[in-house]
């Protein structure tokens, strides 16, 4: 059972990164944030849509490993219509995932990242999108790099 998950999730992973959703620039923007992995080579740009609190939409353009880019596709699609306080809170469980492997059950398809916490390489690939989220929500207009900590 548990390889079946296992595939399964890598069948999600690859999905996403060879056919990434909301891969585009969005017109308007209200909030951008940029990211890099120098370890890997990971960018990204993140584009958010907000109506005050709501992220109306979400968007992303940029190159990477596979890993790097199905979390920003995933990561586009779990935050629609969510608060920034919802997306913050939404940062913390998949961080604790990304890094322990636990917690997946309450984020929904993102579990598929839950596995990723055995290969520390690819830990920060898989939440450099995320870090851009958070910086994206707060208004920071620094691009946010993973250079200089754990994840």
């Amino acid at each position: 059972m548990f390889d079946d998950l296992q595939e399964l999730y890598q069948q999600v992973i690859l999905d996403h990164c060879r056919k990434p959703r909301n891969f585009h620039e969005l017109p308007q923007p209200t909030c951008t944030a940029q990211g890099r992995n120098p370890l890997c080579g990971d960018q990204l740009k993140l584009f958010l849509l907000t109506d005050g609190d709501i992220i109306r939409d979400a968007s992303f353009v940029g190159s990477g490993c596979c890993i790097s880019k199905a979390s920003a596709s995933l990561l586009t699609d779990a935050i629609k219509g969510k608060t920034k306080a919802e997306v913050k809170l939404l940062f913390d469980q998949v961080h604790d995932m990304v890094m322990t492997g636990r917690g997946a059950d309450g984020v929904g398809k993102l579990a598929v990242f839950a596995g990723v916490h055995k290969y520390p390489a690819r830990v920060k690939c898989a939440i450099l999108p995320w870090h851009a989220v958070i910086a994206a929500v707060e208004g920071r207009g620094d691009p946010v790099t993973t250079e200089k900590e754990d994840a």
